[in-house]
């Protein structure tokens, strides 16, 4: 019997993973079996050195004693164990009023579950988990979720991914119970996120998604969830609603106003919002409310992260007038709205998530910031009484958040060397200077290790289809210490394309990226028009235009790379998530480029995607593609007519963002025309994997796919292929 190439992974207790073969007779459930099945299918490896640990190759061997072999079969240390088991993710990080440093991180080795973690009191002790082993810290509302804790003194108010119920825990003893704040529903059906403590009224005031009456279209409201006993759990009482969407409910310190973001349908966050502030009386409910920003039709912007100054005044961000999000005050007295300091600079990221913190406030007169420009972040303080600058002098090169501490600052970034981290900042006496950078978390602990097999990104700039009009790329030469190829042969490509797609690709250090560039691939991570961190006009040209923009500085960024000689133009392959993965499919369908690729949870159909999203998403795809004739053409699902290379495709059971008919539909079509085609589907994996496993098994089968199938080279790695169909 032919077996099929959908394969579904599962946990099993026998193996880090099982395998499923779906459609399959005498299966009437997935059944688990070995991965020792592919023991017939043809092994990729080579002998070409044996296995060494980085720590023998610390320093780069001389050109002469460097092993000639060709790109792509270059043994590596940086594994796919490497990069599955070695990176935690960050969900947030806080610091309390006595200064101690919290953090969410997701431990891929814990199938990503959420721990919320407590730096350690002195250099000899060891961080320390708060989070109890039946709980995890997660909140889906919006699907992406973020803002899934607070911390105030010697307590945190929790999500529970379980449950979606917030609890409240006391982190000054270590073996404290959580406690439930609100009501159980029987299941997940209401969310919470962002929230923030009322010390006025006792009362915890959050955003709540509640999909009890629909999760086709959830009611987004400001709720606030009374503290005072958790003995009898009361029904949160609604503060604000009646729009689509809200974000940011912040207190000013005398618990008398309340200011907040919110936006409706169609737009995006990004593209038009609006911030509000709330007048709260004697019975805690708000008695009037005024509009600060985005309610003049005449004034297109889309204000964010509204915080309140120690004085009482409020800030923000917004990208009014010059297209690019900077920070603001509001004069209550005059409701007028004024620049605290002016550039061509981001100061904030699109609202994905829940708990954005670009910027915080040091002292009355100083606020720390992080903005980025051409590709870079910075971080400085603002004197708002003097209108200057001092930007600090820190080792990283991209910054998320940030937060302030006790005369210092809690920076979250990474470098080119250094991973996803938390460093704290220690300013001098007149909050001007750093005087000290400590890693207080990292993603990673072990990237040191791999420093002679890191390739230093790029930042390129190349020239678009539209005549005058440039976009953006980070480009990663092939780096091995101990290999070098032949002075004749240029090195495949693999070319990212970014989620979102309102979002940006950055050159931090990234592991499943220098599994590729270690092993003799060129890496190339595109920032086409309609990413982020560019202005409000770089990000518009999506508008209209998703499937064509992207698609074409995906294919131009290509070619650039193949006339100036830096790639192998015959073996150009293309991947991406997401909005990536349905880039990678509109390029392959489209385009003739490039010869192979891989979706990871990538739409094939947009009418189906504007059909099943969730309420967050459900008009963006309009503002991005247009009318329904629009909607066809652009989807890769109607035109497999077109497709002419092999495609592999990753999926979780679990995603409803992309649900996971949108890879079979796709395999199923691919496959019947005759090319090269595998779907791997993950049980209990959502819109990106988590689990270790699959995060692994993801990067050994795109590489011995392409390599298969495009690269003419043997893998170093010992991976067993997945049968791909029409090819085996």
């Amino acid at each position: 019997m032919a077996f099929s190439a959908i394969i579904t992974l599962t946990r099993h207790c026998h193996s880090p993973i099982a395998l499923s073969l779906l459609q399959i007779p005498k299966f009437h459930t997935a059944q688990p079996i070995s991965p020792n099945y592919f023991h017939c299918r043809r092994r990729i490896s080579t002998t070409i050195i044996t296995m060494f640990s980085p720590s023998q190759t610390a320093r780069t061997a001389p050109e002469e004693s460097k092993v000639t072999a060709p790109y792509g079969s270059w043994k590596s240390p940086i594994t796919a164990d490497v990069v599955s088991g070695s990176s935690k993710r960050l969900g947030g990080f806080a610091a309390d009023s006595f200064g101690r440093l919290y953090w969410l991180e997701s431990r891929p080795s814990e199938s990503g579950r959420g721990v919320l973690v407590r730096q350690a009191e002195s250099e000899s002790d060891e961080p320390t988990d708060i989070t109890p082993k039946d709980f995890a810290v997660r909140t889906v509302a919006q699907e992406y979720g973020g803002g899934a804790f607070t911390v105030l003194e010697d307590a945190v108010v929790f999500s529970n991914y379980k449950d979606q119920r917030l609890y409240k825990q006391s982190i000054s003893s270590r073996d404290s119970v959580p406690l439930p704040l609100t009501p159980d529903y029987s299941g997940p059906l209401v969310c919470y996120a962002d929230g923030v403590f009322d010390s006025r009224f006792n009362r915890y005031l959050t955003v709540r998604e509640d999909c009890r009456e629909s999760s086709a279209n959830p009611t987004t409201t400001i709720v606030s969830i009374d503290l005072s006993s958790t003995n009898h759990i009361k029904e949160p009482e609604i503060l604000v609603g009646g729009n689509d969407f809200y974000a940011f409910p912040r207190i000013d310190h005398k618990g008398e106003r309340v200011a907040w973001i919110e936006w409706g349908h169609p737009n995006m966050p990004w593209d038009k919002s609006e911030l509000w502030v709330g007048y709260i009386s004697e019975n805690g409910n708000i008695k009037n409310r005024i509009c600060v920003a985005g309610g003049d039709p005449s004034i297109v912007e889309s204000p964010s992260e509204p915080k309140w100054s120690p004085e009482g005044e409020l800030f923000f961000v917004t990208d009014r007038k010059s297209g690019f999000w900077n920070i603001y005050r509001w004069v209550e007295s005059a409701n007028e709205v004024l620049p605290v300091y002016s550039l061509d600079a981001e100061f904030t990221t699109p609202l994905w998530v829940f708990g954005l913190s670009s910027f915080d406030f040091l002292n009355k007169n100083s606020i720390a910031f992080t903005y980025r420009m051409n590709g870079s972040s910075y971080l400085g303080i603002i004197d708002v009484v003097q209108n200057k600058i001092s930007l600090l002098d820190i080792p990283f090169t991209d910054i998320n958040n940030i937060t302030s501490g006790l005369n210092c600052l809690y920076v979250e970034g990474a470098s080119a060397i250094h991973p996803s981290s938390i460093a704290k900042v220690t300013l001098d006496d007149q909050k001007s200077k750093a005087v000290d950078f400590k890693i207080m978390w990292s993603s990673s602990s072990i990237s040191s290790l791999y420093r002679p097999y890191i390739s230093s990104p790029e930042l390129i700039e190349f020239p678009t289809e539209v005549p005058g009009e440039r976009a953006y790329a980070y480009f990663y030469p092939p780096t091995n210490p101990l290999f070098q190829a032949s002075p004749e042969e240029k090195p495949p490509l693999l070319l990212k394309s970014h989620g979102g797609p309102t979002a940006e690709t950055r050159s931090s250090l990234n592991f499943s990226i220098q599994y590729w560039t270690s092993r003799g691939w060129a890496f190339v991570d595109v920032n086409y028009g309609g990413s982020t961190g560019y202005g409000r006009k770089y990000r518009d040209r999506l508008l209209g235009q998703w499937g064509i923009v992207d698609v074409n500085d995906c294919c131009s960024c290509a070619k650039f790379l193949v006339d100036s000689g830096k790639v192998d133009g015959e073996r150009l392959c293309i991947t991406g998530g997401s909005a990536g993965g349905y880039t990678t499919l509109a390029a392959l369908a489209f385009r003739d480029v490039f010869k192979a690729g891989a979706s990871l949870y990538g739409v094939a159909d947009l009418k189906s995607l504007a059909a099943d999203s969730h309420k967050f998403e459900s008009r963006y795809i309009n503002n991005l593609v247009g009318d329904e004739n629009e909607f066809f053409q652009r989807s890769p699902i109607n035109f497999v007519e077109k497709f002419s290379c092999p495609i592999i495709l990753f999926q979780g059971l679990e995603d409803k963002v992309v649900l996971p008919d949108q890879a079979r539909k796709i395999y199923h079509a691919l496959k019947a025309k005759g090319l090269p085609v595998a779907l791997v589907e993950y049980e209990g994996e959502q819109h990106g994997f988590r689990k270790a496993e699959n995060i692994k098994f993801t990067l050994e089968q795109q590489m011995v796919f392409f390599a298969r199938l495009v690269g003419n080279f043997q893998v170093a790695d010992e991976i067993n292929p997945m049968k791909v169909d029409n090819f085996d």
